[in-house]
């Protein structure tokens, strides 16, 4: 015999509101199997948790129904509470009164009406929900951070303290990312490198830390705390184990390109290190444009080489790696300047990270400020905002959030190496949301580093040695014409080429314009859907240093909590298969986004095989309940949401109608039905059509 207990929420005006709380509290009091029915007006606090445990130790109650927000919201805290006293958690199911009812109806009559309908078809699932007990999952405490820029780092670094392994995969030569690009950094003009080069060098010395640079993901497989990682590392023509970092083959390589560390601002040589700093500091060779590769000729690397540390036969190798969890911290990209075809295709127009490696005292100039067309030092100089962000026609709306920070800083930079020099930045209006921000903002305003001007540039193109720049000054409502020796670009904040197909091996959602999505932007912001896979920096959306650290910090976080546990225990909310009447077409298995349906053989006592049928991996399923949906024996249910459920809830949303469930399913309760005959039923269908929502008749 059901004894339901419910348990409505005011949820202070939210709901009261709209909803006639005490009215519903009163109507579901007098609904079959509800035993106690009380209002609160904060029900999710302390007082109102201790009413729904005194409710069940006093009433006996075998079903709980809490009439609030969202389930999204609270219920975990809900069932945690319900817990503490040996009820089972799955046991309680939540009625939406809030965004279902309150805030999207102006009519409180409607909206009480609807909401006494809500905690009815709760009332009725809750009658059919069996006990059900998390799933334990065994856990691989070894922890992989896929990106080696500050965030990868960080994340690293902070899981590694806490006294766990980590696989830390760059596909670069060296770690560091664009952080390791910077001259300085905002708001305190920090050298970049020397905050950044030290932690380079802990990951190097940190045991726990396994190394992987010049590699990249491969394939994806397992569910949280049994992930198995395939990694690619790729042939850098060099064994780092023999090689010392002497330099001899670089200084003797005759092949020359533009260098991707220096934004294409500076040289290097087909065999390379990225940078003086770089970790590991062992070179790798361009195969794209290397000689022996190329022409089959030269080898002169090899030749001077000491330890015979150049292989030019080495190939790809693969290693697959046992981890518990995933953090993924891939960075952002810049656009390139030359796809602004309104800007013009000139040397003298540069992005702001070519502007950083020309300032930067271990930039192709050794800091001193070049323009590149012809090495003299621009006596004037202009600086665009939200070149290409914030931008609909060119496919970003979004802000790339460092910019207005960045071109400060430049502006500074600049009149630090030309003290008599003149700056001007075109901007739209100015997002400098951090702490010191705004003032790092006014500051280079109100020092005349630089002339700010609100409006848009229109076209830019070259006049003798000066280029022109016409734009416009929306607060003078004046067309504005300026020479400059030099143009600097706040180019967009892009997300990764090829990062679809990681999110898509990690399970990940993303965005339409490709940056990771996070499983609640409130509640969950460093988790994803997929459960054991984590976010980190700027593959979730732009974000500055500061930003990024903190999140790759939250993300290590949670990995420390998974890995503190002996077993993971999992929400059991899981899809079931009933393999007698599974017909192994395996459609589940097609529709699974989080490959969760197996194949399982069926053998006779004597090991003849019989059918094949489909297995959930219940540690894979997150319960979206697809499978169950394209079943076409109707062998798969989700557990909490079974067919005999749904029909309840169907069957009590009409007045009168009942829809057949499937054979083997749970009856209608005998109260419920008693008196209703088949005739009865017939009748009320073909004279009265129920319509959905009316009130039902106890």
């Amino acid at each position: 015999m059901a004894r339901i207990g419910v348990f409505v929420c005011w949820c202070g005006s939210n709901i009261a509101e709209t909803v006639d709380v005490k009215e519903v509290a009163k109507y579901a009091g007098c609904l079959p199997g509800v035993v106690i029915s009380i209002d609160n007006k904060y029900m999710c606090s302390d007082p109102g948790q201790r009413l729904i445990l005194d409710a069940i130790q006093k009433e006996k109650l075998t079903g709980v129904v809490v009439a609030a927000c969202s389930p999204r919201m609270h219920e975990v805290t809900y069932r945690r509470t319900v817990a503490q006293i040996g009820f089972n958690p799955y046991m309680l199911e939540m009625a939406n009164l809030r965004e279902h009812c309150s805030w999207v109806h102006p009519d409180k009559r409607m909206a009480t009406e609807k909401a006494k309908d809500l905690v009815r078809l709760m009332v009725e699932k809750v009658k059919r929900n069996q006990p059900l007990y998390n799933v334990q999952i065994p856990v691989t405490k070894k922890a992989l951070v896929i990106g080696g820029g500050i965030a990868g780092i960080q994340a690293a670094l902070d899981i590694a303290q806490g006294g766990y392994e980590v696989i830390l995969v760059e596909k670069s030569p060296s770690i560091g990312g664009h952080m390791a690009q910077l001259d300085e950094t905002f708001p305190t003009l920090d050298c970049s490198q020397c905050i950044l080069t030290p932690r380079m060098v802990e990951v190097a010395q940190n045991t726990r830390i396994r190394l992987y640079t010049y590699s990249e993901v491969e394939a994806v497989d397992g569910y949280i705390g049994n992930f198995q990682v395939t990694i690619r590392k790729k042939a850098r023509s060099v064994d780092i184990k023999k090689c010392t970092g002497c330099g001899q083959c670089i200084q003797k390589c005759p092949t020359k390109t533009k260098s991707e560390f220096d934004a294409g601002m500076g040289i290097r040589k087909a065999i390379y290190v990225p940078f003086p700093q770089a970790v590991p500091n062992k070179p790798v060779i361009d195969r794209d444009i290397c000689l022996k590769f190329t022409k089959d000729r030269c080898g002169a690397c090899q030749k001077v080489c000491p330890t015979g540390a150049i292989n030019y036969e080495q190939q790809d190798e693969f290693v697959t790696e046992d981890v518990g969890a995933i953090i993924c911290a891939t960075g952002y990209e810049l656009t390139e300047t030359h796809i602004y075809p309104e800007y013009g295709n000139d040397p003298d127009i540069i992005s702001g990270l070519q502007f950083e490696r020309l300032v930067s005292a271990s930039g192709p100039t050794l800091g001193e400020l070049k323009r590149p067309s012809d090495g003299n030092a621009p006596q004037s100089i202009v600086f665009l905002q939200c070149v290409g962000s914030r931008d609909p026609l060119a496919g970003r709306p979004y802000c790339s959030k460092i910019c207005c920070m960045y071109t400060a800083k430049h502006t500074m930079l600049y009149r630090h190496k030309v003290h008599n020099g003149k700056a001007y930045v075109f901007y739209m209006d100015i997002r400098a949301g951090g702490k010191n921000y705004d003032e790092f903002v006014r500051r280079a305003i109100e020092e005349d580093h630089a002339i700010y001007i609100r409006g848009r540039v229109s076209r830019i193109y070259r006049k003798g040695e000066k280029l022109i720049v016409l734009g416009a000054d929306t607060l003078l409502g004046a067309q504005v014409e300026i020479e400059a020796d030099m143009i600097v670009l706040a180019t967009a904040t892009v997300a990764p080429k090829g990062i679809e197909k990681l999110a898509q091996m990690l399970g990940v959602s993303y965005d339409l314009h490709n940056f990771m999505c996070e499983a609640h932007p409130k509640l969950r912001p460093v988790e994803t859907n997929s459960a054991g896979v984590y976010l980190a920096g700027a593959c979730q959306a732009p974000k500055d240093i500061p930003e990024s650290v903190a999140q790759a910090g939250a993300a290590a976080s949670k990995v420390l909590g998974l890995f503190g546990q002996k077993e993971l225990s999992r929400e059991p909310i899981v899809a079931q298969v009933n393999q007698s009447t599974c017909a192994g077409c395996f459609t589940c298995k097609e529709v699974c986004a989080y490959k969760a349906i197996e194949i399982r053989e069926i053998k006779d006592k004597k090991g003849n095989l019989i059918k094949f049928v489909a297995e959930v991996n219940k540690g894979k399923c997150q319960g979206c309940g697809a499978c169950a949906a394209t079943c076409r024996s109707n062998s798969i249910e989700l557990c909490g949401f079974t067919d005999s459920q749904i029909f309840s809830q169907i069957n009590h949303l009409t007045d009168g109608v009942t829809i057949e469930e499937p054979p083997g399913e749970v009856p209608m309760d005998a109260e419920e039905t008693q008196g209703v005959s088949e005739e009865t039923e017939k009748e009320r269908l073909i004279e009265k059509p129920a319509l959905a929502g009316q009130k039902v008749k106890n």
